[in-house]
């Protein structure tokens, strides 16, 4: 079976063809500028040559069409016909509390996305405008919806509920919904296979660290608890957003500057993080030469976003009532052996213990940089969200046949 899968932003989609027979990728690509007359579609065919054009891309449906065209190719292409696709998946940012799996998409389901669109304003408008595209262009083709918020949905009330009056949530749902959790779903099974373990009886923390970022508690292979909340805002220091503050603190600012709540948004979202405490970049490599070059901003700012995240791992690992994996994946995670080191050592309570020498190491696969002697396993494991999209499409598929 071969399944195309996608990723679409406001401005941008990105895209991967799988032959499920072996799980290889066929071709993966992106288009960025959506929406203007030089957009820029980058396509990297597997064992050819990477292919960049430059185009009048307006709208979703065109970029759509345009990656479909170069997919067939007769030069820079993978497939000989739109046919060879036998379904689509995507990623879908926000199921709200309607799915806890991923799901044939169908008219009901469009309907609940749309209606968690209050909840994910930037995501869901274009996750919606993708599907719609795709009906457009390959009106047979079937269609999935794989949701960030899906695995977080085994988490009990005690622990999405905020501590608000229940007429909130009962109204608009205000909980915590988490996510990333395609990406934690992935790492935590990839880990136990790697360890030969059974998610019976299993305490994982995942530690999903990239541009945004968020840590989540595994126990018997489902989410018990994690990081981000209502929003992608909340839990850990990021690149640019704030993370955990006191409600009161943005009270107080807003007061004091005069800010409406689009620019407090703002704010919290875009200038916070590393680059509100370094003024220097919201990317770690750019924080880390600056740490090593004793910039004090930088070494501020590497410290803040360490210790909040050993502090979650350490929450964790109490509310699981013990730790037996710990996971560092995506940008941060998988290639930042400094910050892996820090958060590392100052575990040493729960019997964590690192390799220094597996640490050091760049490599593009799992996995275990932990020593002999640790008593929980530290690994690496390489993020791979579009896989599990093409496998959770492939399993919905595979069961209406």
């Amino acid at each position: 079976m071969k399944i195309l899968v996608l990723n679409c932003g406001s401005s941008s989609l990105k895209y991967q063809v799988f032959n499920m027979d072996g799980e290889t990728v066929l071709a993966n690509g992106k288009v960025e500028r959506i929406g203007m007359e030089d957009a820029i579609l980058t396509h990297e065919p597997t064992g050819k040559q990477k292919v960049k054009k430059v185009s009048e891309i307006y709208e979703h449906k065109t970029a759509i069409k345009s990656v479909l065209e170069t997919l067939i190719d007769k030069s820079d292409g993978v497939l000989a016909d739109y046919s060879e696709i036998q379904a689509v998946g995507h990623r879908v940012v926000h199921g709200g509390e309607s799915f806890s799996d991923s799901v044939l998409i169908t008219p009901e389901v469009e309907d609940a996305i749309r209606k968690c669109i209050d909840l994910a304003p930037l995501h869901n408008p274009a996750n919606l405008l993708g599907i719609d595209a795709v009906k457009e262009v390959m009106p047979t083709t079937p269609q999935v919806a794989v949701f960030d918020t899906a695995f977080h949905q085994t988490m009990d009330k005690k622990t999405f509920l905020y501590p608000i009056p229940m007429e909130q949530y009962k109204k608009y749902k205000i909980r915590r919904y988490g996510f990333h959790g395609t990406s934690h779903k992935y790492v935590a099974e990839k880990a136990l296979d790697v360890l030969n373990l059974s998610a019976n009886g299993s305490k994982i923390v995942s530690c999903h660290i990239g541009n945004g970022g968020s840590v989540t508690a595994i126990k018997d292979g489902k989410s018990v608890d994690t990081s981000m909340g209502m929003t992608p805002l909340e839990g850990l220091m990021m690149g640019t957003r704030s993370g955990d503050i006191d409600p009161a603190a943005v009270l107080y600012i807003m007061n004091k500057e005069e800010l409406t709540l689009q620019e407090i948004n703002s704010m919290l979202n875009k200038h916070s993080g590393l680059i509100g405490i370094s003024g220097i970049s919201s990317d770690m490599r750019e924080i880390e030469d600056g740490l090593l070059a004793n910039n004090e901003s930088a070494t501020l700012a590497f410290n803040m976003y360490e210790y909040r995240i050993r502090k979650y791992i350490g929450a964790y690992a109490a509310a699981m009532n013990g730790l037996d994996v710990l996971i560092f994946t995506a940008g941060v995670g998988e290639n930042s052996p400094i910050l892996r080191k820090q958060i590392c050592d100052n575990l040493s309570y729960l019997g964590v213990e690192l390799d220094n020498e597996k640490n050091d190491v760049f490599a593009k696969h799992d996995r275990v940089i932990s020593s002999e002697n640790s008593r929980v396993k530290v690994l690496v494991i390489p993020t791979n969200e579009e896989l599990m999209i093409a496998r959770d499409t492939q399993n919905i598929i595979g069961n209406q046949t």
